[in-house]
């Protein structure tokens, strides 16, 4: 048997307050020599059994006496004392907690718990179901000791709860600071958004394929975790795949997994995403960058929900939801047979488009101070505002980098500008030009008045007119870069050509940043 020293540490060192009390009760009951006992927490309706050892014990967990039923356990916690008890003979007894017991308490003895301040907050029952009465040690001496032991116990009882209880509340709060930092939330409330949110809302409780198309920056994935979320599948994974950041070869690997010694460097058997993902949710964007052969691959998963990893005779059955995403025309790529038709139907049971920024002016104004909070907060600096004019600057701008290049917009605000209002002479260039060219091109002019240079200018930027093939490529290469601060990565990305292309076009054309 531990020695009071061991069980002292002992209980001072637990923090859950579960094993805490089912510890303590235990000590209690080897100490007195029986095998049943409880421990009671005062509520607001009356008095909870939150912990019972014994025989039958389960019947008693949960069990709930009002306050104004007689119990013994209600008597020891408002009169703050021990007691002992006979039941059938002691009026403070609630005999329907045994009513189902096959073996019935024949002695009970009672002790408060207290918290530091004094506070009662509990009471533990020590019982006796011997038909003589006589396994309880009712010295003065032993009980001395037990009451220090249900001392210390007490107080490391209320700790855990309390050290428990602080710990949910700092898990609240940090879940509640991620929302607002990390800004993993649908934000919107146009027209075009809320069609979008209620198709996402409807799809989610079903099992079939969706497939988001978009621009780009639309938040596909977010839509994609927002399905995730609200399936029946919540608890399981949710897992990623980018078709269009991997090569082929590693793209299968990751896909499909592989067997041991399948190809140079397969040092063991790995699981593929598609098995990892069973029961949950496989989100597959660029879906539209997918080599022909692994497309063939992915439609078997779709019709006979088994996967065969790289090297291994032996297919495995999974049970995955595919969510797909692709800023691509896949109907164009199915007519080009660049994608396959019969994968595109599988896929796309379900569609979701999302609307671009520009199909959404309305949004514009809400997600900027969204992402102003949550990019101050992050920098841990005060958020800026923005003026009338800048705006208006702002939701007329094309933003054709949509809701991520907004994002990135901010962070640049943030950093750049020591104002605490951001008027519209402090946008970069892209923004207002684009922005006075629209309210330019916006006007009426008066009959028989022609058009200034400076207003034949902004017209030209919204229509062809009579200009050339190579002056309209121009302007369109120039009007990217100024859009992506001369970056030609991502000017070549939003152009849809790769790097070399563009690097290639800008030559040609005579386009140079200036020094």
């Amino acid at each position: 048997m531990p020695t009071y020293f061991d069980l002292f540490r002992s209980l001072s060192e637990e923090l859950d307050p579960k094993r805490l009390q089912r510890k303590f009760l235990r000590a209690l009951l080897e100490m007195q020599g029986v095998s049943r006992g409880s421990i009671w927490i005062k509520t607001g309706e009356g008095y909870q059994c939150v912990e019972a050892l014994g025989q039958q014990s389960a019947s008693i967990m949960g069990l709930q006496v009002r306050v104004d039923e007689p119990s013994i356990v209600g008597w020891v916690i408002e009169h703050r004392q021990m007691t002992v008890a006979e039941p059938g003979v002691d009026g403070r007894h609630y005999g329907a907690a045994e009513d189902g017991l096959d073996v019935k308490s024949s002695k009970i003895l009672c002790f408060p718990l207290f918290l530091r301040d004094g506070t009662v907050y509990g009471a533990v029952q020590i019982i006796d179901t011997s038909l003589r009465k006589s396994r309880l040690n009712l010295n003065s001496g032993y009980l001395d000791n037990i009451q220090e032991l249900i001392d210390v116990g007490s107080i490391s009882l209320s700790n855990a709860l309390r050290y428990r209880q602080k710990l949910e509340e700092t898990e609240s709060l940090k879940h509640t600071l991620e929302q607002i930092r990390g800004g993993r939330r649908l934000i919107g409330q146009g027209p075009a958004f809320q069609k979008a949110r209620e198709l996402m809302e409807s799809y989610a409780m079903t099992e079939y394929p969706v497939l988001i198309t978009g621009e780009s920056g639309t938040g596909k994935e977010l839509f994609a975790r927002q399905i995730h979320q609200l399936s029946l599948r919540r608890e399981a994974p949710f897992l990623v795949q980018n078709c269009s950041a991997i090569p082929e070869t590693l793209l299968e690997s990751e896909l499909f997994g592989y067997a041991k010694g399948a190809f140079t460097g397969a040092v063991k058997n790995r699981v593929g995403l598609f098995e990892a993902a069973t029961g949950g949710t496989l989100f597959l964007d660029e879906i539209g960058d997918m080599p022909l052969n692994l497309q063939a691959r992915i439609l078997r998963v779709i019709q006979d929900g088994e996967v065969k990893p790289l090297g291994s005779n032996q297919a495995r059955q999974v049970d995955v939801r595919i969510v797909s995403a692709t800023h691509r025309n896949l109907t164009q790529m199915v007519a080009e047979d660049r994608f396959r038709e019969d994968l595109f139907y599988r896929l796309s049971v379900l569609p979701l488009p999302l609307p671009s920024l520009r199909e959404r002016p309305e949004d514009i104004p809400l997600l900027l101070r969204h992402f102003m909070n949550q990019e101050a907060g992050k920098m841990q600096v005060p958020p800026k505002r923005l003026s009338s004019v800048a705006m208006d600057l702002l939701t007329t701008y094309g933003w054709g980098g949509n809701i991520r290049e907004l994002e990135n917009f901010v962070r640049y605000i943030l950093v750049t500008s020591e104002k605490e209002v951001v008027e519209g002479k402090d946008l970069p260039p892209p923004m207002t030009d684009v922005g006075q060219r629209r309210r330019r091109s916006d006007r009426r002019l008066p009959p028989g008045r022609p058009f200034s240079e400076e207003e034949r200018d902004a017209s030209q930027s919204f229509s062809f007119g009579r200009r050339s093939w190579e002056e309209l490529e121009r302007d369109y290469v120039l009007y990217l870069m100024k859009t992506y601060g001369w970056n030609i990565t991502r000017a070549a990305k939003m152009a849809k050509v790769n790097r070399s292309t563009f690097v290639s076009r800008m030559r040609r054309l005579g386009i140079a940043k200036k020094r």
